[in-house]
């Protein structure tokens, strides 16, 4: 599974890139003007050219459009890929179904927008989707990605049971009962069983686009991500500094430094410069 880190803050993403395993950055609007708080008015465009240039062309890096309609979302993806291109490997995120209300006559421009730009040679990102249907069309149009929401759909589960939580919760990946029924959203019982699903049709359906698990909490649905078979996961910084983290780990290293005698450090300081 590729590690994507979700951030736009240039120091979380280089000390990402530091651990030698960071295969993608994902952000977006919001997490462009969160990462500029505190530093004034920001050229956008030099900002954006400073994260590609924290990691290199290689590393994919998604970029969203703003606009909610079929024009506007095709323009603006045309813009972010011509701005960047040249700069680094740049996915577009593209909404599945761009619809601002609950009934609306443009659910559908988004796959549209999908099947346009990525017939043009850009490469599409699928963001918002929390259906394994909404994933197959967005595959079938042409996305090279698609994003089921894990976090967020545990959040909405839990909101429609009326479960009271904190976004950094832990929510089983076999969902949860209530009055000794198994809580779900039309069949999903929670954000690592659509990512589960997902890939479960694309394998049967022999589709090749990757299954991106976004809005991952914690390193347990991290894991989680990875059991289910999903082929990016997309964690914020704050998450991926945990993944390395265990009690017994800082314990070991503690009584290893301590029982290590003063002869083997010396063999191995005969090798150093000068000795």
């Amino acid at each position: 599974m590729k590690l994507f880190i979700d951030s736009a803050k240039i120091e979380e993403i280089k000390e990402a890139e530091k651990l030698g395993v960071l295969d993608g950055i994902t952000t977006n609007p919001s997490l462009i003007k969160k990462a500029a708080v505190g530093k004034g008015k920001i050229d956008m465009e030099k900002y954006i050219i400073s994260i590609f240039n924290a990691v290199g062309k290689k590393i994919p890096v998604s970029l969203e459009v703003v606009a909610s309609d079929f024009n506007e979302m095709v323009r603006e993806g045309k813009v972010l890929h011509k701005k960047f291109r040249k700069h680094g490997n740049v996915y577009v995120k593209i909404p599945v179904n761009p619809c601002l209300e609950d009934k609306c006559s443009t659910a559908s421009d988004g796959i549209r927008a999908i099947k346009l730009l990525s017939s043009k040679g850009i490469k599409i990102n699928c963001t918002l989707i929390f259906t394994p249907e909404q994933a197959l069309l967005a595959a079938k149009a042409g996305a090279n990605i698609v994003s089921p929401f894990a976090g967020r759909e545990d959040d909405y589960i839990r909101e429609m049971s009326r479960i009271k939580f904190e976004k950094e919760d832990y929510y089983p990946s076999r969902g949860k009962k209530k009055l000794g029924k198994i809580l779900s959203d039309d069949g999903i019982v929670s954000g690592i069983d659509l990512v589960a699903e997902i890939k479960m049709i694309f394998r049967k359906q022999g589709i090749k686009a990757e299954v991106l698990a976004a809005s991952i909490r914690n390193k347990r649905q991290f894991r989680e991500a990875a059991l289910a078979g999903a082929d990016i996961a997309t964690v914020p910084f704050s998450v991926i500094k945990t993944l390395l983290e265990h009690n017994k780990t800082s314990e070991g290293m503690r009584k290893f430094v301590k029982d290590i005698v003063p002869e083997y450090k010396s063999m191995l300081n005969k090798g150093r410069k000068g000795k």
